[in-house]
């Protein structure tokens, strides 16, 4: 597989011709890719679900299909996206893609902001995205997009998520919050977390990793 790092925490896999794209929200360049095939948003946030970003996709793959968990389904809904509305422990098949789904439920961030519904995604039994949570699928995680800097993070935790997870390889999502000096500062927490078990690999929107 074939994974292109976009602005923030929007993935887009591809693997035999077709196209997977996780978290099209509003901090990323609007995706213009083809051949996708199935859109999974892990949350409601706008910075992962964004309805415009949505309904493009759409226009130029009208047969792709949309998950994500009950939050997600009731604010696309009303932008009128049918999802297909998944949770812990669900599976999907959709072309080349094998997706499973871990989670269920958004990091805290204060006692005033409500917590939504919040499920990873494990793609291809090798890349676990994991949204806004800090959610341990309990299988093997070869690659891990590992969230470097949010309202609800404290790198500690981020540092302490990263070595329970153990994954041969991580790279940093989540950045669109932080100055240049915070990403730099926070993926080196995130390298030394991973030493043991791998390596961190950082990439700029645009990158690709063959996972």
């Amino acid at each position: 597989m074939e994974v292109t790092k976009l602005e923030h925490a929007c993935l887009v896999v591809a693997e035999g011709g077709s196209r997977l794209v996780v978290d099209p929200g509003g901090f990323t360049r609007p995706v213009d890719s083809t051949d996708v095939v199935a859109v999974v948003i892990t949350h409601e946030h706008p910075d992962h679900a964004s309805a415009e970003q949505v309904h493009g996709i759409l226009e130029r793959n009208p047969g792709a299909v949309v998950l994500g968990p009950p939050g997600v389904a009731r604010a696309l809904g009303d932008a009128g996206v049918t999802v297909d509305v998944v949770a812990d422990g669900d599976h999907r098949s959709i072309g080349p893609f094998v997706l499973d789904f871990h989670g269920t439920r958004h990091n805290r961030i204060h006692e005033t902001v409500p917590v939504v519904d919040n499920t990873g995604v494990l793609v291809n039994g090798v890349l676990f995205h994991p949204g806004d949570s800090y959610t341990v699928p309990g299988v093997r995680v070869e690659v891990l997009a590992a969230p470097l800097g949010a309202p609800w993070l404290q790198i500690g935790d981020a540092m302490d998520y990263v070595a329970a997870i153990a994954p041969r390889r991580a790279f940093p999502i989540h950045e669109a919050t932080l100055s240049e000096v915070g990403r730099d500062m926070h993926a080196g927490r995130l390298r030394e977390a991973v030493a043991a078990s791998g390596e961190l690999v950082v990439l700029a929107p645009g990158d690709q990793l063959t996972v």
